[in-house]
């Protein structure tokens, strides 16, 4: 199992989440991600350009979790949880 750790932009986002109903489909990622963040399914996309460290998981068509897995640590860098198209 690994640790989550939030960013303070995931900890705004998560507000954001929670406001706008979708909290249980993000705690439910959170939570496989928690367990194996490499399992599948849910798919993930390994990320490109100055985020190519990172991984994400859509919570749905426009939000989705931004996250880094420190393997050493045994922990998951919560980045985002919200859009970065706005």
């Amino acid at each position: 199992m690994y640790r989550l750790q939030y960013s303070p932009q995931a900890k705004k986002d998560a507000k954001k989440l929670a406001n706008s109903g979708l909290k249980g489909k993000a705690e439910a990622l959170l939570d496989v991600i928690a367990n194996n963040p490499f399992c599948y399914p849910p798919p993930f996309e390994h990320l490109r350009g100055n985020l190519e460290e990172f991984v994400s998981r859509r919570i749905n068509i426009q939000h989705r979790i931004v996250y880094k897995v420190l393997e050493e640590e045994n922990i998951v860098m919560i980045l985002r949880m919200w859009t970065h198209y706005e």
